[in-house]
């Protein structure tokens, strides 16, 4: 079962935890995400120490085709945003120390 975790949820765990304001944690949050998107918008790459990498990637127009109807359509040219993990939280997700 899929479960989706909600700035909502973000700001009333940190909240519970430090016990400032949260509309002062949901300024943060939200100025860290501000922070995030214009540097990646600049510099195409973003990383955050012991967390992952951001990479902002080019793709071409391409011909796709509909899984229901199978009917063709051209894929716009688009750019896509790739998290690439870093490799202490990839120890932290497989309990390695």
């Amino acid at each position: 079962m899929r479960q989706n975790l909600t700035k909502k949820e973000i700001i009333n765990s940190i909240y519970m935890q430090l016990g400032y304001s949260k509309k002062l944690i949901e300024n943060i949050l939200e100025d860290m995400f501000e922070i995030i998107l214009v540097n990646l918008k600049e510099n195409g790459k973003v990383k955050i120490s012991n967390f992952g990498t951001f990479i902002l990637r080019y793709k071409k127009s391409r011909i796709g085709r509909n899984p229901k109807t199978r009917k063709e359509a051209v894929i716009s040219e688009r750019n896509v945003i790739l998290f690439k993990p870093a490799k202490f939280l990839k120890n932290k997700i497989n309990n390695v120390n």
